[in-house]
């Protein structure tokens, strides 16, 4: 892992621990809005890694096929952006917004690297599965 992956990581965590902690032991009303923008962090961080691989995997596919994967992501992306955006966000308390956003954005990235480690992890184990046999 290189420094920089530590080092986003590190940062990701304390402002975890900081906001979630701060209001489970001040028994803040944002806590529980914490912990959900945490998951949903969680989930962009998987679908970021998901896409990326896709993209990865588009190389020497038909123009259509790159066209189709793309409308597809957008067709689905666009309209729950919105609803997430108009629907959540802007129907919360103004003073939820700040640490609600905070949590997910240091979430995408602190999981963005976890799971990318436990996927070369898995990987690897399956190369090394088949290079036994």
């Amino acid at each position: 892992m290189s420094k920089l992956s530590k080092l986003l990581m590190a940062i990701a965590s304390i402002i975890l621990i900081g906001f979630l902690g701060k209001a489970l032991i001040l028994d803040e009303a944002v806590k529980g809005y914490l912990v959900t923008f945490f998951f949903v962090g969680s989930g962009l961080a998987l679908l970021r890694l998901f896409i990326n691989t896709m993209i990865g995997k588009m190389k020497g596919k038909h123009i259509v096929v790159k066209i189709g994967f793309f409308a597809v992501l957008l067709g689905l992306g666009i309209p729950f952006q919105s609803w997430f955006r108009t629907e959540v966000i802007f129907s919360m308390s103004k003073a939820f917004i700040v640490p609600s956003i905070s949590v997910m954005v240091a979430s995408v990235v602190l999981m963005t690297i976890v799971y990318g480690i436990i996927g070369k992890r898995i990987q690897a184990a399956r190369v090394e599965k088949l290079q036994l046999n």
